[in-house]
């Protein structure tokens, strides 16, 4: 996962916690967490950057929906930068999440 930008691993646990991973559903999940508007000429060449690195599978749901599954290294990944965030920040310096 070290290899990919900001941007293609917040994809990647947008897509991760979805049941149906589609364009339009992946952009306004992202868009809620980032606070800002994602257009499709930067969304849509990540997630086919996404493919390309065997992340994500790209499906057809219909004529115009296009899935994008998450692959096995999706799971590994993740677990693997938690684990490397985890190393990085101790207990102590994590702030107290607020209520």
């Amino acid at each position: 996962m070290k290899e990919l930008s900001a941007f293609q691993r917040d994809l990647l646990f947008v897509i991760d916690g979805m049941d149906e991973p589609y364009g339009l559903g992946i952009k306004a999940d992202l868009e809620a967490y980032r606070e800002t508007t994602i257009n499709p000429g930067q969304l849509y060449p990540n997630l086919n950057a996404l493919v390309e690195k065997g992340y994500l599978t790209k499906q057809q749901k219909d004529d115009r929906t296009n899935l994008y599954v998450p692959t096995d290294r999706v799971a590994r990944a993740i677990a693997d930068r938690r684990a490397w965030e985890d190393e990085q920040c101790s207990e102590t310096e994590r702030p107290t999440p607020s209520p």
